[in-house]
């Protein structure tokens, strides 16, 4: 059994457990990406993307960059959504300047007769590199491990790539429901050993990013989509060693699902900027002392090209809209973890990132501190 550093800063993992806390915790989501001048300096002497996410030193260190630079509050794994069908033998391959792109699609009854959980010794590199983060972190925060849900990693399976108009994976889920279903399946069982064997590994929270689920109409996210996180989330541990384990599913465009994703059996619900954090706490936060979900997110990652008391101001009205945390430590009750409602942007000046950290920290701790 590893062992790794006692953790100095746990106040993601009891905001996922919706435990008081101090501050509201933040970290961002695609946190480690191409906004810091370091990590592109990084990128170019691995000499492509891939090439950064297979390279166990590589990884670890664009994972800890934006540590060095910003006080966040946790560490997510460097790696990409697509490690599974690769693994799988779909062929990745990232062209500069362009999105994924896999050589082999499903598409055909012949094309899912190959397709099986990927042995997980292909994805050791992923493996390899979350322990070595959490060694390289040595408990200064926690570190979260991460999937595709098996839905979004559908649609590039069957797509070929990223999508403007999902006709193809749209087609085959109208055409061939049978078909779909059973490459769903698939992936949602090598979603679920994914993340298995991070926790083995030493993530110390889980994701399900499902990217994708909001471009499904009503009914067909609910069978398509959320079906098959529901089957990743039973396969998951709760604990491990000892500790909490807490599980994050974020819907991108699922503001209309609340009350559907409300019924999952995960810790932390993760929201875009389409919805309101005051109304999603009301139908999904809990009491105190009474069951209930975290909530996650939910600044525009747009909002960080205003200048930076702009950024301030915006982050200021995420924490309102969400309301005061719950602050008694002897029970569990309503919490919050800032995030952006998606990826950050490439091109966003990181001194606005600087600006954001400061307001959330500061203006939460005030607002505990009111009345």
């Amino acid at each position: 059994m590893t062992t790794f550093a006692p953790l100095q800063n746990d106040t993601f993992l009891r905001a996922c457990l919706r435990q008081a806390t101090p501050h509201t915790p933040l970290w961002l989501m695609r946190q480690a990406g191409r906004y810091l001048p370091e990590y592109r300096d990084t990128r170019a002497k691995a000499g492509s993307f891939m090439g950064l996410a297979t390279n166990v030193d590589y990884a670890t260190e664009v994972t800890l960059q934006p540590l060095d630079r910003y006080p966040l509050d946790a560490a997510i794994l460097f790696s990409d959504i697509l490690t599974i069908p690769d693994a799988m033998g779909l062929g990745l391959s990232f062209a500069m300047g362009e999105g994924p792109k896999f050589e082999r699609t499903i598409r055909t009854e012949a094309d899912l007769a190959t397709l099986a959980v990927p042995d997980m010794d292909k994805l050791r590199y992923v493996f390899d590199a979350v322990t070595s983060i959490r060694r390289a972190l040595n408990g200064r925060v926690p570190l979260i491990g991460f999937s595709g849900s098996p839905w979004t990693l559908a649609c590039y399976m069957v797509e070929g790539g990223g999508s403007d108009d999902y006709r193809l994976v749209k087609t085959l889920m109208y055409q061939r429901p049978d078909l779909m279903h059973r490459l769903l399946a698939i992936n949602a069982d090598a979603v679920a050993l994914y993340l298995r064997t991070q926790i083995e590994a030493g993530a110390q929270a889980v994701m399900v990013f499902d990217s994708w689920g909001g471009v499904l109409a009503d009914g067909n996210f609910q069978d398509f989509s959320l079906a098959y996180t529901r089957r990743v989330l039973a396969q998951l541990p709760k604990e491990h060693n000892g500790q909490r384990i807490p599980h994050i599913v974020f819907t991108k465009g699922g503001g209309m699902w609340l009350e559907d994703m409300g019924t999952l059996d995960c810790d932390v619900l993760g929201m875009d900027w389409t919805v309101n954090l005051g109304k999603a706490r009301a139908l999904l936060g809990g009491a105190v002392g009474g069951p209930g979900k975290a909530l996650q997110g939910n600044l525009d990652p747009n909002a960080l090209f205003a200048q930076p008391e702009q950024v301030a101001a915006e982050a200021i009205r995420v924490l309102e809209s969400f309301g005061k945390p719950h602050t008694d430590a002897s029970t569990t009750g309503p919490t919050h973890i800032f995030n952006l409602g998606h990826g950050i942007s490439q091109f966003t000046p990181p001194e606005n990132v600087s600006a954001l950290v400061e307001a959330v920290h500061s203006h939460s701790r005030k607002m505990r501190r009111a009345g």
